[in-house]
């Protein structure tokens, strides 16, 4: 609409026919966030008529024009509608409004506006003085709605019924003057007031009354629901503000002079059920007088509930107001199970006992440090855009901060429930409370955004001890991983090095001492065909040799050759390398293959990380291998094999020509341990890798010995100078007799 119709349009909305009233504003909701038109229709005293509209018609037209206020107040335009002797009016009506009127688009129109009204000097430039911002500073704010509120007490009762309407925009305009309403009267109290004047309580008692009327549930609801796409922005401001209010709870220091401070303590000491054997002080004072004609007191009366000390305000430094607020509530939900507890408690030894309230306090600060609540601030959400992705909605709603009562307590039952399974004493207490802090990290940390208060309270209550260890242990290990991991990396590197050398050596003196293996017969030779043949003395008599099922082989002390002979019988000593008559000269062995297991994986391994199967493979690097399961063997002990291969022309197989492989021998090995010290020790000689699993297995375990080692760091002279004086002197047995005894 342009700027020169504004006057026809201000007639026909003084118009006294409502068609024409009804259209003309209308049209003026849709033009009016033009600020070169919003200037010229205020100029033009717009606002009396807009004011007399929303005051005197309903319907439609009443619509349009909370539309048009709020479209006018979103530029930053029109707030001297609020100034003046009638603001008060206007502010009542829209009170009115929310409180009587049923009309999704009226309420939706009156919150709007009531949303920029309280939210008004919260936008105020930083540093800039309120009285040059506004005319009539009074009139803005929470303040502003008080005498609205005298008049209809059911507002608020009203505006969070509305957090449960199916229209989502109404939704969030109920939810953003609730913010606006917090953020005021948190704001309001920046601490340096004194903490016994009206405006300092006026926070905590908007609060109190709000979470009476469902607040918390509401939100708790809407934050788990499918609505949350619509309501991202209002939910998250929520949130936000709800971690302010949790910090400031916590900025306010106990102090037993406070009436409120007094009577949470007296009240958690009433609940505790004291021994009446021990008369109490008349009420004004939560600590024991020692002034002379004083009544009895119990010397252990806030010891005994978990205190450290006799003066209870002193452990409430750390956790403050809002460490009291949870153990009052504990014990508000938990009278018959708190009593049971201090009485279960009061038949263990004192260093046994789990401190009751101590632990409140612990939990109470595990959850703060948990949800991050030092970090909110007031204009945390003030630069969020909509958030589109389902994943990041879980990552930044937390539904379970708004449980903080109930996770709280879930929590210190928990903490029992440690407290007792590890059998823990005093000092173990910060061991216990890390346990705890690990758990909530676990469960609530992990926890989806739509997973109920419910399942993480049973959760916290049946996780297992042994789990929670493991997972302990679990991060401390990626915590000095994370912290030492650069430095670890090198000696695990050297140390595995080390390892390797110290396990080849160990492999090849094997190969030095030589070993039995057992040699397959053929079968015309087993004892049950010898038999049929020596039936037949002829036969019997050509028969020149004797069958030999076991093979010696033994390293030669330089290492050069391989010496072994085949023998009928063990013999004892073992044979020398003089009595071995066969020999093959290690820098002609092309390749050892075995059946030998090379651990989880048994694939074929060979040098350069090539495959090698039972096929010739050309000339290079000797190689190694593992084929497939043997054929079955008539031999007398075992089927694992180790054949070794040479080349059937080395001469040309050292100019890299193409050559066959031959096997050169065989050995059966008669024992998994023996294969695998033969097999990797051939290799290792060869200048290979090992491969077996037993030999992996060995070199693992001096490389993590040698970490330990190097970890621990103590050298000799570190805790050992030597034997005291007189240490380790037999004393002389000069002028004794063998006449003793010993006393039983």
């Amino acid at each position: 609409m342009d700027q020169a119709d504004v006057p026809a349009l201000l007639s026909r909305l003084a118009s006294d026919e409502d068609a024409a009233r009804k259209m003309a504003v209308f049209k003026l909701q849709s033009s009016i966030n033009d600020p070169a038109f919003a200037d010229v229709f205020i100029s033009s005293g717009g606002l009396v008529i807009l004011r007399r509209l929303i005051m005197n018609t309903g319907g439609n037209t009443l619509a349009y024009s909370l539309q048009s206020l709020t479209r006018l107040l979103e530029v930053d335009m029109g707030w001297d509608i609020f100034e003046g002797y009638m603001a008060s009016d206007l502010i009542e009506r829209l009170v009115e409004l929310i409180v009587t009127n049923p009309l999704v688009n009226i309420l939706r129109g009156a919150m709007s506006i009531l949303v920029a009204l309280v939210s008004h000097l919260q936008s105020a430039p930083a540093g800039k003085h309120i009285a040059t911002t506004v005319k009539a500073p009074g009139m803005f704010g929470f303040r502003a709605l008080k005498p609205a509120l005298a008049v209809h007490p059911q507002f608020f009762d009203h505006v969070i019924s509305q957090l449960q309407s199916a229209d989502h925009a109404l939704c969030a305009a109920s939810l953003m003057l609730i913010n606006a309403l917090i953020r005021d009267v948190v704001s309001k109290d920046d601490g340096t007031s004194n903490a016994k004047t009206s405006s300092s309580e006026d926070w905590s008692k908007v609060i109190k009354k709000l979470q009476d009327l469902g607040l918390i549930k509401a939100a708790y609801n809407l934050m788990q629901s499918s609505a949350l796409q619509d309501l991202a922005q209002p939910l998250l401001d929520f949130q936000t503000l709800t971690k302010v209010l949790l910090r400031k709870w916590k900025e306010v220091k106990v102090d037993i002079e406070r009436p409120e401070h007094r009577r949470a303590l007296k009240g958690t000491h009433l609940a505790s059920a004291p021994d009446r054997s021990f008369a109490s002080n008349s009420g004004t004072s939560p600590t024991t007088s020692g002034e002379p004609g004083t009544k009895r007191h119990n010397p252990e009366k806030w010891r005994r509930l978990g205190f450290q000390t006799e003066s209870p305000a002193s452990d409430f430094h750390v956790a403050g107001f809002l460490g009291m607020m949870d153990l009052t509530d504990y014990v508000r939900r938990n009278e018959d199970g708190f009593q049971k507890m201090l009485l279960e408690q009061s038949t263990k030894p004192l260093d046994e006992r789990c401190p009751i309230a101590r632990s409140s306090l612990a939990v109470t600060m595990i959850l703060f440090e948990h949800f991050g609540i030092d970090k909110a601030d007031l204009e945390d959400t003030r630069g969020y855009q909509a958030i589109d992705n389902i994943k990041t909605n879980d990552k930044i709603f937390k539904p379970l901060l708004l449980q903080w009562s109930r996770l709280h307590v879930a929590g210190l039952h928990a903490f029992f429930r440690m407290w007792k399974a590890t059998g823990a004493e005093r000092d173990d207490f910060e061991k216990v409370a890390e346990l705890v802090r690990i758990l909530v990290e676990r469960v609530v940390g992990q926890a989806t955004r739509t997973k109920d208060i419910a399942e993480i309270e049973e959760e916290l209550q049946d996780y297992e001890y042994s789990r929670l260890r493991e997972v302990q242990m679990e991060l401390l290990e990626l915590s000095f991983d994370h912290q030492w991991g650069q430095y670890l990396y090198q000696v695990r590197e050297e140390l595995k090095h080390e390892a390797l050398t110290f396990v080849k050596e160990q492999r090849i003196r094997c190969l030095l001492q030589g070993s039995w293996f057992s040699k397959p017969i053929p079968s015309r030779d087993q004892p049950g065909h010898q038999h049929q043949r020596e039936t037949n003395s002829i036969d019997a008599k050509k028969r020149l040799y004797a069958p030999k099922p076991w093979r010696f082989a033994r390293l030669s002390h330089n290492r050069r050759y391989l010496h072994f002979a085949d023998f009928v019988d063990k013999v004892t000593p073992d044979p020398n390398l003089e009595s071995l008559d066969d020999k093959i000269d290690l820098s002609t062995i092309s390749s050892v293959v075995s059946n030998v297991s090379a651990g989880e994986d048994s694939q074929s391994v060979s040098s350069g990380s090539t495959l090698r199967n039972n096929t010739a493979q050309p000339p290079g690097t000797p190689k190694a291998s593992t084929t497939g399961a043997a054929a079955n063997s008539t031999g007398p002990k075992t089927t694992t094999k180790i054949t070794i291969y040479s080349y059937s022309n080395p001469a040309e197989a050292a100019k890299g020509g193409d050559t066959a492989e031959q096997a050169v021998l065989t050995l059966h090995p008669t024992s998994n341990s023996l294969a695998s010290e033969w097999l990797d020790g051939l290799l290792m000689l060869l200048n290979q890798a090992p491969i077996t699993a037993e030999t992996k297995k060995l070199s693992t375990l001096v490389s993590d010995y040698g970490m330990k080692i190097r970890l621990l760091n103590v050298g000799v002279d570190a805790v050992y100078n030597g034997p005291q004086p007189g240490a380790g002197v037999v004393p002389s047995r000069e002028g004794l007799d063998d006449d003793y005894y010993y006393e039983i």
